[in-house]
């Protein structure tokens, strides 16, 4: 006989999403109101569109230099918000970025047309002519615009990740240029000693965080562990388990439920970075992940050769034990997205719920082990499967299976339909919010 032990895990006082999220709205808070002390510190002028492009200038390289902090991939944040949401709230800033820039060009050039007499369109082009760093300005500006509009949904669904990838590197442009602007004609910059050193300050920090994040913590891990594949195992077929080894893999901090964006060294795919989750919590002496090989892409991982070496960046997400507020959790797992869920699973303490939700049995890749693992650790396991409609995993169909639902934290990860139908589902049960725990696996949200 099986004894199930009800272990609460030990829970910070404040949960660590609450503490990263309130720490990036103290600091843009804090950021806004000294932005707007030394933009009244440094005099009024009388025409009112000048005084209003001045601050809304301000205000955007604020939100600028804000940008480069979600997007620069610190560790602390990221296991604590997630990439997806850190994605997400990247994009809504850019559009705010881009409104503050449109709106500080129109109010300077209206304004300064109030004074010269000239049409908006000639003074334009005579501050381009005549005042250093304008011309810099309007080309960040049309980057920026350029980069809005490949953000947009309808496009960014036609691009490919690596073009559209390629096209947002452009943005580092538009932010050398704008501070070149700033420095040039900024009135806090000429005027006022300690808005200077401020502004530098600030804009060191957030290019420093991308630089740190993107660039040097990737380099110096690839470099410290020396990852290889070790295996390449079939699931499905069309389904795939890479196993990766390296060196000091006990000092990578890799938690169950986390993604690394994978890159491997082959003449075809280096370029290629795809997120993928680990399949099985880390041991300290190898990695696995799971692949649904969907397109040719993803098909060329059935081919790939032991020993071929990976370019991995990472670890990512905050879809982990970190979060958890009860003792006891419910996983539920969609197609391929049983991949962290099963991680989960191995690196749960206290009693477990899983369900697994496939069209059909054959599409329950890694269901073997996940039934051998839910009986080693005495967790409760159901498989769902049938057409989308009707919905088995409703209010009805869900409180039935898992009577105490609203005394578990639920983790949810499949296809979008999906894990949008089991939220849904989540918040008509009344599951309290701190206790659901999703993400969406995708690279620009």
């Amino acid at each position: 006989m099986t004894t199930v032990q009800h272990v609460r895990p030990p829970t910070p006082a404040i949960r660590p999403k609450v503490v990263a999220r309130t720490g990036l709205y103290t600091l843009l808070a804090a950021n806004v109101a000294v932005v707007t002390v030394f933009f009244f510190q440094s005099g009024l002028d009388s025409n009112a569109l000048l005084l209003l492009g001045r601050l809304t200038g301000l205000y955007a390289a604020l939100l600028m230099a804000f940008q480069l902090l979600l997007v620069a991939r610190l560790p602390w944040l990221d296991h604590r918000i997630g990439m997806d949401r850190m994605t997400s709230w990247h994009r809504w800033v850019g559009f705010g970025l881009l409104w503050s820039l449109l709106g500080h060009g129109v109010f300077i050039t209206f304004g300064y047309a109030e004074f010269s007499s000239m049409d908006p369109v000639s003074q334009l082009v005579d501050l381009a002519e005549t005042v250093e760093g304008v011309l810099r300005a309007i080309v960040a500006l049309v980057l920026i615009m350029v980069v809005g509009a490949v953000s947009a949904r309808w496009a960014r669904r036609r691009l490919a990740y690596e073009t559209w990838h390629f096209i947002h590197l452009y943005t580092y442009v538009a932010v050398v240029l704008a501070f070149t602007h700033q420095v040039a004609v900024g009135t806090t910059f000429t005027t006022n000693s300690t808005a200077k050193t401020y502004w530098y300050a600030m804009w060191g920090v957030a290019l420093g965080s991308v630089f740190v994040g993107r660039l040097v913590l990737p380099l110096w891990r690839n470099l410290r562990h020396q990852l290889r594949v070790s295996a390449v195992v079939p699931e499905s077929d069309n389904v795939v388990s890479i196993y990766i080894t390296g060196r000091d893999l006990d000092r990578l901090p890799a938690r169950a439920g986390q993604f690394f964006l994978w890159r491997f060294m082959t003449k075809g795919r280096w370029w290629q970075a795809n997120p993928f989750s680990l399949s099985a919590a880390p041991d300290g002496r190898s990695l696995r992940l799971t692949a649904k090989t969907a397109g040719d892409g993803t098909a060329a991982l059935r081919h790939l050769k032991v020993g071929t070496r990976v370019f991995a960046e990472g670890p990512y997400g905050a879809f982990t034990t970190m979060h958890r507020t009860r003792p006891d959790a419910l996983l539920i797992a969609g197609g391929v997205g049983v991949t962290p869920i099963r991680a989960l699973l191995e690196d749960l303490h206290g009693h477990a719920a899983v369900i697994y939700r496939v069209a059909t049995d054959q599409d329950a890749v890694l269901y073997d082990e996940l039934r051998e693992l839910a009986h080693a650790k005495g967790a409760h396991l159901f498989l769902v499967t049938g057409p989308a409609a009707p919905d088995k995993l409703a209010p009805a169909e869900l409180s039935r299976l898992v009577p105490d639902i609203t005394d578990r934290d639920v983790y949810v990860c499949g296809p979008p339909g999906m894990t949008g139908a089991v939220l849904r589902t989540l918040r008509d049960l009344d599951v309290p919010k701190q206790q659901i725990h999703f993400e969406r696996f995708s690279l620009a949200g």
